[in-house]
């Protein structure tokens, strides 16, 4: 059933008053959905939405393809199908099943393992009445014996009862029921960086689930530190709080759960007054946890936060008493983190004012755009979306890649456990050379991409599926750039040039597509060469020869043949002009520069000379004035 807050406060006054606050709070839960594609019968196919359970695994970033099957018997799925005789594993060659159940009489996440147990690759449960979309969370733990639920790895999801009732006339009919349920797009992936948040607690004493989250941040720790290393990721820890209402200020509950005068609490560990340790030390210790990533983070390390949270909770644990201050000092400074500034961060706990970190940390449980608010603990946020599902290291490795731009995943997300290389089956059913082991196949956590490929710098061109051209400068060194190229005797011709183009052209003295083959043009035969009375063709390849009667020289650039006299008296004619020519330009030249050498300095003379006597030229502007 679904449940609007995972932490039971059992104490009296002060419990209702919590829930009040929880209600009041978070009133904009948001109920994260996925796609289901119903792509048979005709009649009720279409795309719908559908809530992503938090169980199992969803498939984040990717599909799952199958047939919909709703049982004759144990509609609900509160029983385990094996009573009855019944498994839902597909055949060999057959698609996977999705098993349709009601809800109802029973916990979401039993029907799950029952559905598991019997075979299904997915669950999906029909709601009984008309309303929107809810989350199917997992059951309180003294209220049910929650072993199996560590063991869900189907995803489930619930449906509205008129697609469930549709889905099931559509089968009573006679009719088979195929779907797709797509995760695609449950994350958003806008870039190349993914940003996640967990919200956490440090209280190791809630059961079942702190246990698993304890055991989360000791296995996912080695894959955050890689991301957050290489600059993948950002990620910031959160821990929840709660005020103690005014009226309630001075009474023991709000004294032993509560800092800074009731305005940061937290619930009784063990929900016993009378023994252990009390909500207010958990306030503390997430304090501590927050000021601790903050100091790291200003460092530039923040993958050290996970250091500190998992050797905090192997080293100081409520149940051997050791959940203090100075069991966490002594974590902080065999990290070498600066406890100071952790100290100084986590400010006066016990004075009359509030503290910055507490405080944002209260203002950022209420949702913001696509987020809804913090309900449920632990609580993972991917790229400011929800995650839904077990809290299990490959499941959430799986969300993080989703958030990731098509084709900027680091390679943590591209292994065979958390994705199927499609490239390695017909190459994915995109270009590929074999010759020069070049493909357009590109594998990213979605799936493969056909786009043509930059190798040595030398760009590919084309539509990645049937063709791609290398292009630009150098391209002829990859594969001589898709073009022929052939040896023969020693001499090697080719169809490319090193230019800006992607174009293949015969080189002269061949012919043909210039890719797949260049033939030989025969001058002789086609008379395209030697062709003067004297001249002697033969054919070479790629080019000819062409020789001349005796005492005669060979001129190809004029295509005939020429006396080794004429030559010389040609070559000296030549000589002649070019000198003749020379002398020519200099002369003039010379003439040039002393006509403006004589014209420069005849200016200059004339231009002192007048400074001290008038010229001939010069007007007499004279005029002489005598007074009386």
């Amino acid at each position: 059933y679904l449940i609007r807050s995972t932490v039971k406060m059992k104490f009296g006054v002060l419990a209702l008053s919590f829930i009040l606050i929880l209600e009041l709070a978070f009133g904009t839960f948001l109920v994260e959905k996925n796609n289901l594609k119903v792509t048979s019968p005709d009649s009720i196919k279409g795309v719908y939405e559908c809530a992503i359970g938090n169980f199992g695994i969803p498939k984040y970033g990717g599909t799952l393809v199958g047939t919909v099957v709703y049982p004759m018997s144990n509609h609900k799925g509160c029983k385990s199908f094996s009573e009855f005789g019944v498994s839902f594993k597909s055949s060999p060659g057959s698609l996977p099943t999705f098993l349709l159940i009601d809800r109802g009489d029973c916990y979401f996440a039993l029907k799950a393992w029952n559905a598991q147990q019997a075979g299904a690759a997915a669950i999906l449960v029909s709601d009984n009445k008309l309303e929107p979309l809810i989350t199917m969370d997992t059951p309180e733990e003294d209220t049910a014996n929650a072993d199996y639920l560590e063991k869900i790895n189907i995803p489930s999801a619930l449906i509205s009862k008129s697609l469930g009732d549709s889905i099931k006339s559509a089968i009573s009919d006679g009719n088979m029921v195929n779907m797709k349920l797509d995760w695609t797009e449950s994350v958003p992936h806008p870039d190349e960086r993914v940003e996640y948040e967990l919200w956490t607690d440090s209280n190791d004493e809630c059961g079942k689930k702190c246990d698993t989250q304890i055991e989360f941040l000791k296995n996912f720790k080695g894959a955050a530190q890689i991301l957050e290393k290489g600059g993948y990721t950002q990620f910031t820890p959160h821990y929840i709080s709660w005020y103690c209402p005014k009226a309630f200020m001075l009474s023991r509950q709000c004294k032993s759960q509560c800092i800074n005068h009731g305005r940061y609490c937290a619930p009784d560990p063990e929900q016993d007054f009378t023994r252990g340790y009390d909500g207010k030390d958990v306030v503390v210790q997430n304090l501590r946890h927050a000021c601790v990533f903050r100091v790291v983070n200003e460092t530039g390390k923040a993958w050290k936060w996970w250091d500190y949270a998992t050797d905090f909770s192997v080293r100081c644990p409520m149940k051997y008493n050791k959940y203090t201050s100075e069991c966490a000092d002594e974590v902080i400074k065999s990290l070498g983190i600066d406890l100071e500034k952790v100290y100084l961060c986590m400010g006066d706990t016990e004075g009359d004012v509030e503290n910055p970190v507490l405080k944002a940390g209260q203002e950022s449980q209420v949702g913001k755009g696509s987020r809804g608010d913090v309900t449920i603990l632990p609580t993972l946020v991917v790229n400011n979306r929800q995650y839904r599902g077990k809290l299990e290291k490959g499941a959430v490795l799986k969300a993080i890649c989703a958030g990731f731009q098509e084709s900027t995943e680091p390679s943590i997300c591209l292994t065979e456990d958390q994705n199927t290389n499609e490239c390695l089956e017909n190459n994915g059913g995109c270009w590929q050379d074999r010759a020069a082991n070049i493909t357009a196949c590109l594998d990213t956590f979605r799936g493969r991409l056909c786009e043509c490929p930059t190798v040595q710098g030398v760009k590919f061109v084309g539509d990645g599926y049937t063709h791609c051209k290398a292009s630009g400068a150098l391209r002829c060194g990859i594969n001589n750039g898709g073009c022929w190229r052939e040896t023969r005797g020693g001499y090697t011709y080719s169809a490319c040039t090193d230019d800006h183009s992607s174009v293949c052209k015969c080189p002269p003295g061949f012919r043909g597509d210039g890719v797949k083959s260049c033939e030989d043009v025969d001058e002789c035969k086609e008379k395209l060469a030697c062709q003067c009375p004297e001249c002697k063709c033969k054919n070479t390849w790629g080019s000819y020869e062409c020789s001349c009667r005796k005492g005669l020289f060979y001129l190809r650039e004029l295509d005939t043949c020429i006396g080794a006299f004429g030559a010389v008296k040609l070559g000296w004619s030549f000589v002649l002009i070019l000198l003749l020519a020379l002398t020519a330009a200099t002369l003039s030249g010379y003439a040039i520069y002393k006509y403006r050498i004589r014209h420069y300095m005849d200016s200059e003379i004339r231009s002192i000379m007048a400074q001290y006597m008038p010229l001939d030229s010069q007007p007499n502007n004279t005029e002489t004035h005598m007074d009386f």
